[in-house]
């Protein structure tokens, strides 16, 4: 299919917008303080202090009790607010 006049100027138009942006914007570098404090912050731990953390089983089974009843907590008032107020009353 030929493409038409419009999109042929169309596409010339974003040509020269890239070309002149292109030169206009030219790329910085960070300073390196900037990326050290961002490294030091983004980084993952060892595979000694993973297993360290992982290691501390009585207070994942207590995270998971408190995760598990809160869960049952909302489960249940959901139930009771659905009961008492979704039914139609006859």
């Amino acid at each position: 299919m030929a493409r038409s006049k419009k999109e042929q100027l169309s596409d010339e138009v974003i040509l020269d917008l890239e070309s002149r942006l292109s030169g206009t914007l030219k790329p910085i570098e960070p300073p390196s303080d900037i990326v050290q404090r961002l490294r030091d912050r983004i980084r993952f731990p060892s595979p000694e202090e993973i297993q360290v953390r992982l290691g501390d089983w009585r207070r994942m089974i207590l995270v998971f009790g408190g995760v598990m009843s809160g869960l049952l907590v909302v489960i249940t008032v959901a139930r009771a607010f659905f009961h008492l107020f979704g039914r139609k009353h006859m």
